[in-house]
């Protein structure tokens, strides 16, 4: 959420700013200004209201000993209607506090300057681009003929269980599911992540945290008789670790990483994109969170992104590294880092991870502050990104390694797999 301070100290800036997300915020800009000088004035007529009862019931006391009774029934009546005035005070102040607050959330956040214009994902600036592009034959099979016919992921016993979306891995298809959570997790831990196994169900006050809420697209699965929503990341809880808390300057930054299943109805999705692995409603991934000073988190960021790097050089998988256009980020992020894959037999990229800077956004609506060196209290950047989600490394993984033999394994997830290739 942006802040007040934010806003006030160039409205013009803000509505150009948000202009590159798509978002046209002069009317709510001028709205929440409009509505925080009410605020200001109904506080400053509450102060007035309330040194002025103080004068006169301070007054109250001598007009009695004085024998003036009729004055000091007027000074008790005159009292009596200043409180009653600042009662009503008090519930206009409170509209307008929540009001305001209403308007600010449905804002997104202020793009960076690195952020680059554009509309949609065409607009992308591609950074960096790395790793071997597979030589595969032109009949080689994509994922869902190579896990049908090494019997790996089963997509139908999903859809009799559950539902399209919810694949099924069984046998050599799950273990290397498993190795690679274990493998993501176990260079976390030696780039100083400290793992944290989080509730896969989350309360509204968490989404309004990391700014999931209000769910406009209808994105997030619903728990309506218990108000608890199924968490589309492990940044959400994670993240929410830090609502409401002040930690000390000497306490930053605070690295964490977690493995989760994740849920996202991903309504509207369909066509070749959704077939597959390529998008579901469950997935499995790993992410990584950090709570940040302000002047240290775009560092922060770029060590994220190569942390990402060097999980899919190990992997060995093709990848770049793209720059998103203002159209095609997340309400949230400042800026955001896609890293996609090279799926050998569909031959088109695949998103698999996100690494995105928040800046003060999520943390103003968490309240996640620091108290600096010199007591004063301030707001934490926070920042998160996949490392990394499973099911389109998978996807690629099945693809690119494919030869007349089998699958070959990557050479770093074969002490978790037990075995070298898959036939």
């Amino acid at each position: 959420m942006l802040t007040i301070q934010q806003i006030k100290s160039n409205p013009a800036e803000v509505v150009e700013r948000l202009a590159i997300k798509g978002f046209d915020g002069k009317e709510a800009i001028d709205k929440v200004l409009a509505l925080d000088e009410r605020r200001r004035q109904l506080q400053l007529d509450n102060d007035n209201k309330a040194a002025e009862l103080n004068r006169i019931a301070a007054s109250i006391g001598s007009l009695m000993k004085e024998g003036r009774r009729e004055e000091a029934e007027q000074a008790k009546a005159q009292v009596a209607g200043l409180k009653e005035a600042q009662r009503a005070i008090a519930v206009e102040l409170a509209d307008t506090e929540q009001e305001q607050h209403n308007l600010l959330v449905t804002i997104p956040n202020l793009p960076c300057a690195m952020v680059p214009a554009g509309t949609s994902a065409a607009d992308n600036v591609v950074e960096k681009t790395g790793g071997p592009m597979p030589d595969l034959p032109e009949d080689a099979l994509p994922h869902w003929d190579l896990a049908k016919k090494y019997n790996l992921i089963d997509f139908d016993l999903g859809v009799k269980i559950t539902g399209a979306g919810f694949p099924v891995y069984m046998g050599k298809g799950a273990r290397l599911q498993r190795a690679l959570i274990q493998f993501f997790l176990d260079e976390a831990n030696k780039a100083g992540y400290l793992e944290i196994e989080p509730p896969y169900v989350v309360n509204a006050a968490s989404g309004y945290g990391t700014g999931q809420l209000p769910d406009k697209e209808g994105q997030m699965y619903h728990c309506e008789l218990d108000d608890l929503y199924l968490i589309p990341t492990a940044e959400v809880p994670v993240t929410n670790i830090y609502r409401d808390v002040i930690l000390r300057e000497d306490e930053l930054p605070r690295k964490n990483c977690a493995y989760s299943a994740c849920f996202r109805r991903e309504a509207g999705s369909y066509g070749k994109d959704v077939r597959g692995l390529n998008r579901l409603h469950q997935f499995d991934k790993v992410e990584i969170v950090r709570i940040e000073r302000p002047e240290d988190s775009y560092a922060a960021l770029e060590e994220m992104k190569d942390h990402v790097q060097s999980l899919l050089d190990k992997l060995g998988l093709p990848w770049h590294i793209l720059r998103l256009c203002g159209g095609d980020m997340s309400f949230t992020s400042a800026i955001t880092f896609d890293f996609e894959v090279w799926s050998g037999a569909q031959k088109r990229w695949l998103e698999v991870s996100s690494v995105s800077n928040f800046e003060t956004y999520q943390a103003n609506r968490l309240k996640c502050r620091y108290r600096a060196a010199d007591k004063k209290t301030k707001l934490c950047h926070t920042l998160n990104g996949s490392a990394l989600a499973l099911p389109r490394i998978m996807a690629a993984l099945l693809e690119n390694n494919q030869t007349p033999e089998g699958i070959i394994v990557p050479e770093c997830l074969r002490r978790y797999t037990g075995f070298d290739i898959i036939d």
